[in-house]
């Protein structure tokens, strides 16, 4: 009889840990329950129960007897402590934050992908402006006629070409038909065009023109003087708009899901963006490096040969992770869903005429608005830049000096933009797609009414400068430069990945032609409407510095339209979110 109430009260026990929710009100000072949203972990205290359970049955176990004790064995291993819960919810955190493999296979190499993109633009960016701006007989004000008059058709040609090649190759090879030969061009200059600018440039036949010509025209004689110098800047700046915007973030929204989007894209431009830093600093370094040259050796054109020996090295990398992932990635069903991109293969492609392709996208609300989006940052940011170039040159005439300067300029880009990427992902978490759409053009508007301010007051601001131990001149450099950082940081961060994910929703027609037309031709058009805008000012008024008021009531009027179509965009993406979630 013994025996049976040992076991009784063994089972009873196990039956009341079975019952933990309940027994809570009967002996609480047995077992206490602690409870979280997902799990319960029980402390158990049964001194009699673990007695009993600790004595051999002479009977014999059975079947259902071994059971109970393992379970009461499980269930006096259950205890945790609080400092045990807490490092295994820090440790389900961390794991939480891993992307699982299968979007590691596609992340990590698309982020190596664009590492290699930004080290080469950042350091065609500071190159180019060197060369166009310490050139002979030319300046800052060059640029606004170069992105007008150069820039502009060169990009609209462009697109007509990369329209034609849509139509008739596999995007795979759009891709290396369009990135190969910026390399060559890269390559060429360094080794064969700047060596003989001596005889390329025609110096002479300028000269005769600038003497028979009104001063007005010298900007664009610059432009005919440096030739080579100016199909540079343009190369340089295509390489931002085709293989940044178009090409790389084209493949991007093709393997990459709406919902990968928003965990990652804003994260996904930090390891890129380290770029910024490493091309900076590597930009300084061989700024440095000029001092160190024997006499008789052109250090700009050492220079250049280390520079565009970098980019194509970074080119080489582009080109190599693609290929990569078109032979790994693209084939994995578990990255790519196989049945979508055969549908897409087999879908029988459009074919339109320039014209045709820009009706189709005018009609588009959608489309507008991203260009809108696109426009108005281009003209935005090349109405401040232009102004603060104007002023760094006067106080970096040597381009050594205007190099190095520009070098610590693009690893403070790279250091803040990592920090708002660390930013974005709360931003597009917390606040959503058009709140995170409307950071950028606050932050222009601010800083550069900001610039603006202190160009327009400088005597009143003169105290101030004296007091932090610099000129006036100095103070509006850096302020400027604080501007370009600020306003490219949460480009990078914030506006890039809004724009690219509006892309993801939309049929494949208007993810690639709406695509080319809206970042190849409407980044340049954005700048060129800052430029003739300039040039329009500069012709009424006499100068870029008395334009500066003039300009500061445009940038805040360019804002306010670019504020409206954010928000109308925001609306639509939504719609199409929804629309695309009930397929």
């Amino acid at each position: 009889m013994r025996r049976l109430r040992m076991n009784l009260t063994t089972i009873l026990g196990l039956a009341l840990l079975m019952m933990a929710p309940s027994v809570e009100a009967f002996v609480p000072s047995r077992i206490v329950a602690s409870s979280s949203s997902s799990t319960m972990t029980m402390k158990v205290s049964l001194p009699s129960i673990g007695r009993h359970l600790k004595k051999k049955n002479p009977f014999g176990r059975s079947s259902s007897e071994s059971r109970i004790l393992h379970m009461s064995a499980d269930a006096a291993s259950i205890a945790a402590t609080p400092e045990e819960e807490e490092k295994k919810s820090f440790f389900q955190k961390i794991k939480g934050v891993i992307p699982p493999a299968n979007e590691r296979k596609k992340l990590l190499p698309l982020a190596l992908m664009f590492f290699c993109i930004l080290f080469n633009y950042t350091i065609l960016r500071d190159t180019k402006d060197v060369l166009m701006v310490t050139a002979p007989k030319s300046g800052a004000e060059v640029i606004p006629f170069i992105k007008t008059y150069v820039n502009l058709p060169a990009a609209i040609g462009f697109t007509a070409v990369y329209s034609k090649l849509c139509d008739r190759m596999e995007q795979k090879n759009v891709f290396y038909t369009c990135t190969i030969p910026f390399l060559v061009f890269f390559g060429a200059f360094a080794w064969f065009i700047f060596p003989n600018t001596a005889f390329l440039h025609p110096h002479g036949f300028c000269d005769m023109l600038a003497a028979a010509l009104p001063a007005g025209f010298s900007a664009p004689l610059s432009i005919i003087r440096n030739w080579s110098y100016a199909v540079f800047y343009v190369m340089a700046e295509m390489w931002g708009s085709v293989v940044a915007s178009l090409l790389f973030w084209s493949f991007a929204n093709e393997v990459t899901t709406v919902d990968e989007a928003k965990k990652y894209y804003p994260l996904f431009g930090m390891g890129a963006n380290v770029a910024l830093i490493f091309s900076g600093q590597y930009v300084k370094w061989v700024s440095k490096m000029r001092a160190n040259l024997p006499p008789g050796v052109d250090p700009w054109g050492v220079s250049l040969k280390y520079l565009m020996a970098a980019i194509i090295a970074g080119g080489s990398g582009v080109v190599g992770i693609y290929k990569y992932m078109q032979d790994h990635v693209m084939t994995d069903p578990a990255c790519i869903d196989q049945e979508k991109q055969k549908a897409k293969k087999n879908k029988k492609k459009v074919k339109m005429g320039m014209r045709d392709s820009a009706k189709f996208l005018m009609k588009s609300p959608y489309i507008r608005d991203l260009a809108t989006l696109v426009i108005s940052y281009g003209m935005c940011i090349n109405i401040v830049e232009v102004s603060w170039k104007a002023k760094l040159k006067m106080a970096y005439p040597d381009p050594n000096a205007y190099s190095a300067f520009m070098g610590n300029f693009s690893s403070a880009t790279g250091t803040v933009t990592l920090v708002m990427m660390l930013l974005g992902r709360t931003i597009f978490e917390k606040f959503g797609w058009k709140k995170a759409a409307m950071v950028t053009p606050t932050m222009i508007g601010v800083t550069g009414l900001m610039f603006f301010a202190l160009n327009i007051f400088a005597p009143f601001f003169a105290p101030v400068a004296a007091s932090l131990g610099t000129s006036p001149l100095m103070l509006a450099v850096l302020v400027g430069a604080a501007q370009n950082i600020l306003s490219k940081s949460s480009k990078y961060s914030l506006f890039d990945p809004c724009k690219e994910m509006a892309y993801i929703p939309l049929d494949q027609d208007s993810k690639t032609k709406g695509k080319a037309a809206v970042d190849v031709i409407g980044n340049p058009l954005g700048k060129s409407g800052g430029s003739l805008i300039q040039q329009a000012l500069i012709f009424a008024v006499g100068s870029l510095a008395a334009a500066t008021p003039y300009l500061a009531g445009i940038l805040g009027i360019l804002v306010f339209f670019w504020y409206k179509a954010a928000n109308s965009l925001g609306d639509q993406f939504e719609a199409a979110m929804t629309a695309d979630a009930a397929v």
